[in-house]
């Protein structure tokens, strides 16, 4: 069936989360082989919500991933996991993860990781390494974390678009369905360079805005191509075992 006219209720088109609330807001999950944005300020938690589409991908649906770690070392992450009682190590040694160090070498320190990104911003390497990790593993999502030092370090915008087009349409093409993680400093704005979101399917925007004297996380599903979706924004929590969403509630306040 083409693309254009699939099923949208069709469930072997659609990858659950397994977050709490935050499959409902698009039709039962994200459609599958599709790169998805998620952007959002410091401390809104994209990496969370990112390690748990990963997480719950392997443990409750049989779905092995890849994680590529840009800007925080492996062992940050293995460490930030096991806060929501997510043992990423275990599923390393179980061939259910890999985790591509893409961090240490751009600040030129050695690593002991298995899997090293030894060419730091060398979009083809990158490509290279999760080719190899993808057949290896055979993985089905994957998540970049984040695009942002990539774009610092390509500048021009116009490269940005270029380099990440390619990352995206390399993920789709093996059968990944993947979360780019994007740092904005300005919640207006999806996107850091102005770029990411057009390379992507879908854009997730994570908000955490201060309201009178606290501060509260709201999410939105921005843009998410053939598919409908939630138009609201609605609050969520980070718990002890991840996030939550809330879909039957909304910010209304104006930020």
């Amino acid at each position: 069936m083409e693309d254009n006219v699939f099923d949208l209720n069709d469930p072997e088109r659609r990858v659950p989360t397994g977050i709490e609330g935050f499959d409902e807001l698009c039709g039962g999950g994200l459609l599958r082989d599709r790169t998805y944005l998620i952007s959002g300020t410091s401390g809104a938690g994209k990496t969370i919500l990112a390690l748990q589409f990963l997480y719950n991908g392997i443990t409750k649906y049989n779905e092995n991933g890849i994680f590529v770690a840009t800007e925080e070392r492996p062992e940050q992450i293995r460490e930030n996991g096991l806060m929501f009682g997510w043992d990423f190590k275990e599923l390393e040694e179980e061939g259910r993860l890999a985790i591509i160090d893409a961090a240490s070498t751009k600040i030129g320190i050695p690593s002991q990781e298995k899997y090293v990104d030894v060419r730091p911003f060398d979009m083809r390497s990158m490509m290279d390494q999760i080719i190899m990790i993808q057949e290896e593993l055979d993985a089905k999502r994957a998540v970049v974390d984040s695009t942002t030092s990539i774009g610092f370090y390509l500048q021009d915008p116009a490269k940005i678009r270029v380099e990440l087009l390619k990352l995206s349409t390399t993920l789709e093409i093996l059968g990944l369905t993947s979360m780019m993680t994007s740092e904005v400093v300005d919640d207006d704005h999806p996107s850091r360079f102005g770029v990411e979101n057009f390379v992507t399917e879908g854009t997730i925007a994570m908000y955490y805005k201060r309201m009178e004297n606290v501060r509260v996380r709201s999410l939105e599903v921005y843009k998410m191509r053939g598919s409908d979706h939630s138009k609201k924004i609605h609050p969520y929590d980070i718990t002890s075992e991840g996030i939550v969403v809330h879909p039957h509630e909304e910010v209304y306040t104006v930020f």
